[in-house]
């Protein structure tokens, strides 16, 4: 999976936003004014994606490319390594799965907005 990829499918997404908030490097997915993944926009080497905990440990145990959210609440995020030892289609359920936990943890008002 390349940037542009990645990209493209974060956008497809109902409700979805990109912004460059912390630099001109970062890339910020949200929805609905809510982060849900963020990647170097330059080197795209990482996706830091939101976890179920339990979910997010045994994914790290199983995996040596996913390890706790770089700079992110390590029990809620894990960081995503794009060297190619994750296969694609987890990326993406993975990034399904960061989308509808922060949909889950919206306002009710903004949910319905979203539907």
């Amino acid at each position: 999976m390349n940037i542009e990829s990645f990209r493209e499918y974060c956008m497809a997404k109902k409700g979805v936003t990109e912004e460059f908030p912390f630099d001109n490097q970062t890339l910020v997915f949200k929805v609905m004014g809510k982060l849900f993944a963020l990647t170097d926009v330059d080197l795209f080497t990482s996706v830091n994606l939101k976890c179920d905990p339990e979910r997010a440990v045994e994914l790290r145990e199983e995996y040596e490319g996913i390890i706790p959210g770089y700079h992110m609440n390590k029990r809620h995020w894990n960081t995503v390594l794009m060297d190619g030892s994750i296969p694609d289609t987890l990326t993406m359920e993975l990034t399904d799965h960061s989308y509808e936990l922060v949909v889950k943890g919206l306002p009710k008002k903004l949910r319905e907005e979203l539907l």
